[in-house]
């Protein structure tokens, strides 16, 4: 493993170039994949120390490239990077390895803490409230759209709402 070997999976080609640049200025040397394929084709050659993969890569899910990485390096530092947070792909992508996860807008910065991070903090507060209804309702209808390939008719016709209303509700919470 190379201490400061990065691995950026996302499919963002704009957003993983301004990772790359970011990162490298701070010292790491970058490795990127744009999908689960080209992940595969990195780690061949590569022992990384650390990895960014985006949860969302086109029609695939991150947590697919989240549990290549921890098989071929369960030291390695994972941070999923989603626009799409919810609680159940926090756990699912916790379960498969990743170290931390971080909902978009993340900077340099706050990934870098991330990886700082890498261990639980047993005296974080517990929420002092229970979990709002809309934030339920966003967790719901991000369960149903992970589980319909991101067919926004589909989760549409799955909740039993016009495709138009679903669309409405994505555009008001920043998916992306």
């Amino acid at each position: 493993m190379t201490d400061r070997l990065l691995v950026i999976v996302e499919d963002d080609e704009a957003f993983a170039k301004t990772l790359k640049r970011s990162f490298e200025r701070r010292g790491y040397m970058v490795l990127t994949a744009d999908s689960h394929a080209a992940l595969e084709r990195v780690l061949a050659g590569n022992r990384p120390g650390f990895a960014v993969v985006d949860l969302k890569l086109g029609a695939e899910s991150g947590l697919v490239c989240v549990r290549t990485l921890h098989a071929h390096d369960p030291a390695m530092v994972i941070v999923v990077l989603t626009g799409f947070a919810s609680i159940a792909t926090a756990v699912e992508a916790i379960k498969l390895g990743a170290s931390n996860y971080l909902a978009k807008p993340s900077n340099t910065d706050d990934i870098e803490a991330a990886f700082a991070r890498s261990a639980g903090d047993p005296s974080t507060p517990l929420a002092p409230r229970p979990t709002s209804i809309k934030t339920l309702e966003w967790e719901h209808i991000h369960e149903v759209l992970k589980d319909s390939d991101f067919n926004i008719s589909e989760a549409a016709r799955r909740l039993g709402m016009h495709r138009r209303t679903l669309a409405r509700k994505l555009a008001k919470r920043q998916v992306g």
